[in-house]
């Protein structure tokens, strides 16, 4: 073999290592936009065992494990969670990695190792949003902004009550975004022959065949006999025609896509959600949204008839 060869094979060595070296530390929204939407979002892609879906040091979840979680759902929505198992691997991931930072937290603070689950997560929380407040501003802006909600209640009357409400949506938005966030404090590989084969799976609904098409997409997330959901019918009809072959419109049931209404974060219905055309979300909506309303909506991101 020539020396010219030994050279050019020695390049070719040198790229495939640096082509596993990159894909190893890839951040998988990179290569497979929107499979997480949470905490594992800033995951990254390496090559693991077969077996193995999930390394985060501590924490590993293999296929076994995640098809033991599949049987233990409701027989009425197997069938969504197998073409939706990312989903499932989120919630398990977060779940477990959670956990781990507790009891770490609780060898470190040297608390009772009898403590229940439960209180122990209760402290954690507490210490956490501790320091989370609102001022009087925040409480006179909400007052001057819901005055119609309080019926003509003066506001040295509803203060009490405004601010502890406050209070609890700071935490709780508080600690979603420190549930999501894990995945920066934690390195978490997933499986890359695996995140590519639920890919495929992941993008094969209304929602994300919307996304992807390049065109600007209102999808209303409600189910039949709820009475706003209802009303919004007829509306989402007429913007179908009215915007034929310029928005998406899609209505999905949740009620028979619960997982798919899950991924999205619905949680009560109907619910409105814009996407630009980037597929990215731009508007959230939550109750009836009448038809002038979303016309409005459409224009300030740009389309017009």
């Amino acid at each position: 073999m020539n020396k010219y060869r030994i050279f050019h094979l020695v390049l070719i060595q040198i790229a495939l290592i640096s082509i596993f070296s990159t894909s190893g530390n890839a951040n998988i929204d990179k290569y497979y936009p929107g499979l997480f939407n949470g905490a594992l979002k800033h995951a990254i892609i390496g090559i693991l065992p077969n077996e193995v879906i999930l390394d985060a040091g501590e924490v590993k979840i293999t296929q076994v494990q995640l098809d033991l979680e599949v049987k233990k759902t409701p027989a009425n929505i197997q069938s969504q969670i197998k073409d939706n198992l990312f989903f499932l691997l989120e919630n398990m991931a977060v779940d477990q990695l959670i956990n781990a930072e507790i009891k770490a937290w609780a060898v470190s603070k040297k608390l009772d190792k009898n403590m229940n689950g439960q209180a122990l997560t209760r402290k954690y929380i507490e210490e956490l949003t501790a320091k989370i407040t609102v001022s009087p501003d925040e409480v006179k802006e909400y007052y001057e902004s819901n005055k119609d909600a309080f019926r003509g209640a003066k506001f040295a009357d509803v203060e009490p009550y405004i601010k502890p409400q406050l209070v609890n949506e700071k935490k709780q938005e508080f600690l979603g975004k420190y549930v999501n966030d894990i995945g920066k404090r934690v390195t978490i590989k997933v499986n890359d022959n695996w995140a590519k084969a639920q890919y495929a799976k992941a993008i094969n609904n209304p929602v994300n065949k919307a996304r992807k098409s390049g065109k600007p997409s209102l999808v209303d997330f409600g189910a039949s006999g709820c009475g706003p959901c209802d009303m919004m019918t007829p509306i989402l009809e007429q913007l179908k025609k009215e915007y034929s072959g310029i928005v998406n419109i899609e209505f999905i049931d949740v009620r028979e896509n619960q997982i798919l209404g899950a991924r999205y974060g619905v949680s009560s219905i109907p619910v409105q959600v814009f996407f630009d055309r980037n597929g990215n979300e731009f508007y959230r909506h939550i109750g009836f949204l009448p038809k002038n309303s979303i016309i409005a909506k459409l224009k300030e991101m740009g389309v017009n008839k």
